[in-house]
């Protein structure tokens, strides 16, 4: 069984950073992922919100991370990750091989939760988004509508409400269940109005987005015409096969604090997969070199 000093599952930006850190401190690293190297942000079409980066493609963003990961002596293998044995060294088990290794940093990511409607993968990135703060700056000016109903949705509303000329907050509930703060200042912007008790029914447009229908509970249907279309429906996050070794929350994330310890000897996590406030590309870096830190140091005090 070959092993490792660190084994990072996950190679979306919180992993990939924290196998440079791990690196550059001198440790073997390899990083699994199972399904494609980048994580989320390779969906973004352009990122414009890292520091010291005016503007650049996720996809080149996150081809950065893996070069700079491979050529400092990362090994990298497409491989899901299916069980981590805990012990005085670490056994990680994965659909094809098993690893041992000192230390694991899990880094698995979220998912935003989709709409589940046809067209939703065609249209990603081509006027529908996940994420406001990422990519509510190239919607200036036009006319966007956020769907969902907790603080995440009316957050990003707001956050549209001072970029867009008019922003439309679609529920399927008569009343939202983020805070009441935020709809009051909701209430407030005279660009922003609400359709309640509606879901989006049909994506409509020839390669962009261009409108949606809206079908209320009483099954009728209105088409409305906007540039963008923001979901913001809640995230899924993938830690069930480690329930054994780290504590989940009710929602499935990982319990730990900014200093990725999850409460388990040499099992640390990183990114948007932990229980945190903010999800975003510069707080799952900042996430990876904490956790790579950690683990180095763990290792170094065996």
């Amino acid at each position: 069984m070959q092993q490792y000093d660190i084994i990072i599952v996950g190679a979306g930006t919180a992993g990939l950073t924290a196998a440079i850190y791990a690196l550059r401190a001198g440790k073997s690293v390899l990083v699994t992922e199972g399904e494609g190297f980048g994580g989320q942000i390779t969906s973004s079409p352009r990122v414009e919100n890292y520091p010291g980066i005016a503007s650049i493609s996720g996809n080149e963003f996150a081809d950065g991370l893996v070069s700079q990961a491979l050529t400092l002596g990362a090994d990298v293998e497409l491989e899901r990750v299916e069980k981590i044995i805990d012990g005085a060294e670490k056994t990680v088990i994965t659909d094809s091989n098993s690893y041992s290794c000192k230390c694991v940093i899990i880094a698995t990511g979220a998912k935003h939760r989709p709409l589940g409607i046809e067209r939703e993968e065609d249209f990603s990135g081509m006027g529908l988004s996940y994420c406001a703060v990422c990519d509510g700056a190239f919607f200036k000016g036009q006319e966007v509508a956020v769907v969902g109903g907790g603080d995440s949705a009316l957050q990003s509303a707001i956050f549209l409400s001072a970029y867009c000329s008019k922003v439309t907050l679609i529920h399927r509930r008569n009343e939202f269940r983020g805070e009441k703060a935020l709809v009051d200042t909701l209430n407030t912007k005279d660009n922003v109005s609400m359709l309640l008790e509606s879901e989006v029914s049909e994506l409509i447009g020839d390669g962009t987005l261009t409108a949606v229908k809206v079908k209320n509970k009483s099954g009728e249907e209105q088409e409305l015409p906007l540039n963008g279309l923001f979901v913001a429906v809640g995230q899924m996050p993938d830690n069930k096969a480690f329930a054994d070794v780290v504590k989940l929350d009710d929602f499935g994330y990982i319990i730990a604090d900014e200093d990725c310890e999850t409460g388990t000897a040499g099992i640390y996590t990183a990114g948007d997969c932990r229980t945190k406030q903010v999800r975003q590309l510069t707080t799952a870096a900042a996430d990876g070199a904490v956790a790579a830190l950690a683990a180095c140091k763990y290792i170094d005090r065996l």
